[in-house]
């Protein structure tokens, strides 16, 4: 299934990235959807644009905002989706659940939070 995001969720979802880096605070999945008002099916948008915009990041250089978006679960670290898709773009190598997820998406939060993105855009 092929999903899209409009431009206008698009730069909505830019938006509260840039906000919570800002703040140096995290979302969850739920939270932004609910923020977003994405249509259905809302989840897998999110996940799509969060993976497109991983790759966007990636090619670039920059940290990836996408690790600002975490599981409301007990571990709040983002859903293995997530771990997948840094993998594939060669940013991390392990398993998706344990300390070194853990250890890599917390580095990675911190370079996320001292970035400026407005320079790049």
């Amino acid at each position: 299934m092929s999903v899209s995001i409009s431009r206008q969720h698009w730069q909505a979802l830019l938006d509260e990235l840039e906000d919570a880096r800002r703040q140096r605070h995290l979302l969850t999945y739920r939270a932004l959807v609910e923020r977003l008002v994405l249509p259905t099916p809302a989840m897998q948008t999110l996940t799509a644009a969060l993976e497109h915009l991983a790759a966007l990041d990636a090619r670039a250089e920059r940290p990836l905002r996408s690790a600002l978006v975490i599981s409301q679960g007990a571990s709040r670290l983002p859903r293995t989706g997530f771990f997948d898709c840094v993998t594939r773009l060669g940013r991390f190598n392990g398993a998706s659940d344990g300390v070194a997820a853990a250890s890599w998406h917390a580095a990675e939060v911190v370079r996320v939070f001292e970035f400026d993105y407005s320079e790049e855009l």
